[in-house]
């Protein structure tokens, strides 16, 4: 039986995991497994959001840590219901610590997004997509 395919975990390499854990509790994530050592595990909506050491996952991978600079070529989103949620989730991302990175506005395919970095340097996009709905839990759907 071939398994299917699915993101159940994503890991952002952190470099303090205090000050990261603590942004994302204040965003509002739930953090789970707190007994893990050296790990913040966090709900994020039918994935588990991790966040880990750089230095520690390379080691675990057996690859050669690169310092990260700049854009990272990666975005993570957080799709909301209305043009207000986006408005809401940014300025708190900026209250508690995020980097405002563009502010939310309409773009061209008829959404709204705004962007912030968290402070090791995540890229996050928040949008509404009107053509994205969400399930009542939360999920994108997704049109055929």
């Amino acid at each position: 039986m071939t398994p299917a395919p699915r993101v159940t975990l994503l890991t952002l390499c952190v470099g303090d995991l205090a000050r990261s854990a603590a942004f994302y509790e204040a965003l509002g994530f739930r953090r789970k497994a707190r007994k893990a050592p050296g790990v913040a595990f966090f709900e994020a909506g039918g994935v588990i959001l991790s966040l880990w050491n750089a230095e520690e996952l390379a080691k675990d991978a057996e690859i050669a840590l690169d310092a990260p600079s700049g854009f990272r070529g990666v975005a993570l989103a957080w799709n909301c219901g209305s043009r207000d949620e986006v408005d809401v989730a940014v300025a708190r991302a900026a209250a508690v610590g995020g980097l405002l990175i563009r502010a939310p506005r309409t773009v061209f395919w008829g959404g709204y997004t705004g962007y912030f970095a968290d402070p090791d340097g995540h890229l996050w996009e928040v949008a509404y997509n009107p053509d994205f709905p969400l399930s009542e839990d939360g999920r994108l759907l997704l049109p055929d």
